[in-house]
């Protein structure tokens, strides 16, 4: 016999596995939900702000692929930056996500460190 744990649906379950040879098929034999302490409330602070976007028409706009979280933006506002240039980095999934630069230019953020944007949000402008 086998002993696994087994979580489905938020119930975990305590089950048995008998190996029966070569051929044969494995009859799982489960036992009573096993007792499991009930999850800590999880805080869900409100997503921070995010900045206006800069004034329309001035600059080319660095849009992002994915909605995520802002983790880093990687220059300050009025900085000069270069076209490849690494400008925000995006979390999803777990992932960090460089945004990269369109071209060369002044840049100016239209989110702040820590928002959460959708797909397609302004992330910054460059003029």
């Amino acid at each position: 016999m086998r002993k696994f744990n087994v979580t489905v649906n938020g119930k975990a379950y305590a089950v048995e596995i008998e190996e029966v040879g070569e051929v044969g098929v494995a009859m799982p034999v489960v036992s009573a939900p096993v007792a499991k302490a009930a999850p800590a409330p999880v805080a869900q602070a409100a997503p921070a702000p995010v900045a206006a976007p800069a004034a329309a028409g001035k600059g080319e706009p660095v849009k992002s692929q994915m909605p995520g979280l802002v983790k880093k933006l990687c220059f300050a506002n009025g900085a000069t930056v270069k076209q490849n240039d690494t400008v925000v980095i995006l979390e999803a999934m777990k992932m960090d996500t460089p945004i990269v630069a369109t071209k060369d230019g002044v840049i100016t953020y239209s989110v702040s460190e820590g928002a959460n944007i959708d797909t397609g949000a302004v992330l910054c402008t460059i003029a």
